[in-house]
């Protein structure tokens, strides 16, 4: 089987240097094993997707020296707003196995189309999944939509993480039972995400450590469905000095102060060496990493964003 990894961000938002690590490690993991690049656009939410952000992200990213080999905006329909079809045949799927019941709650539901942030699940079984003929007459008599959730497996799921290792979890005891489909009818983050990287042949997934909990949940998802799921390798997260994780949301250092200060070189330098690829933030071209690219030199504690960036 060919090598293909894939970026996959989400436009909701300039990229902050937090998400031009894990791309530039997304990047040198998949050329390190002569495999090609998947470019696609994670514009699930529409509340939350923007066309300027999405062209923004493609242009940083080239502007770093992070090409790709197919997807977006090449293939203009490689993005899940344009995959709904694909995601209906997934959802019947998992009914007609008896995996789908209908949840009246509305925590996190703004949230199930994005790739989860810390604290915003909700571990634990859902009361909707017992609820009784005459409950669930009441609550389509007060004209609220239901969301749907997947019976969460109860049993032990293993990643084998290029980076961290293995990763064990139960995810019926430790996340729970999880929305694939909002009230609205959006189809949810992790069953798309699933969905994608299986049909799209993805081999590889390089993506920050705070995914990783995750990774039990699309595995299972895409060998339920009949696929083979992606290796997974997870890269440490960049932190403020309080150990927050960067966000899109609140406006972290992003790539347009970045591209005033820096050369593409430069940038590449400062990323290589605050995750441990170099010893000091010399300039350097992607490229010139590719062929002594290893994950054993990659850190595997939280960075803390020092102050000198």
């Amino acid at each position: 089987m060919s090598v293909r990894g894939r970026f996959a961000p989400s436009p909701s938002g300039r990229l902050h240097i937090g998400n031009m690590l894990s791309s530039l490690l997304a990047w040198l993991d998949v050329r390190s094993l002569g495999g090609e690049m998947l470019f696609r656009l994670e514009d699930l939410d529409p509340e939350r997707s923007y066309e300027d952000s999405a062209r923004l992200m493609a242009e940083d990213l080239r502007w770093l020296g992070l090409d790709w080999d197919l997807g977006w905006p090449m293939e203009p329909d490689c993005r899940q707003g344009r995959r709904t079809r694909e995601y209906e045949e997934a959802f019947g799927r998992l009914g007609e196995k008896g995996l789908l019941y209908r949840c009246w709650c509305s925590r996190a539901e703004r949230l199930a189309a994005s790739a989860p942030h810390p604290g915003e699940e909700n571990p634990g079984s859902c009361r909707c999944r017992t609820l009784s003929g005459a409950e669930i007459a009441a609550l389509e008599r007060r004209g609220r939509r239901a969301a749907y959730k997947v019976i969460a497996p109860d049993e032990t799921v293993t990643v084998e993480d290029g980076h961290y290792g293995t990763y064990v979890e139960n995810p019926a005891r430790e996340g729970g039972d999880f929305i694939v489909r909002r009230s609205d009818g959006v189809f949810a983050y992790q069953l798309a995400v699933s969905v994608d990287d299986a049909a799209m042949g993805v081999t590889r997934v390089v993506r920050a450590r705070d995914l990783l909990p995750s990774a039990p949940r699309q595995k299972w998802l895409i060998e339920t469905l009949g696929g083979t799921a992606p290796e997974y390798c997870h890269a440490p997260l960049i932190v403020s000095p309080s150990g927050r994780k960067l966000s899109k949301r609140e406006g972290d250092l992003n790539m347009e102060p970045l591209r005033e200060r820096y050369t593409p070189e430069k940038l590449t330098g400062v990323l290589a060496y605050l995750c441990g690829l170099i010893d000091r933030p010399e300039s350097v071209r992607p490229r010139e990493l590719v062929e002594h690219f290893d994950w054993n030199k990659v850190a595997r504690e939280d960075v803390i964003l020092p102050d000198w960036v």
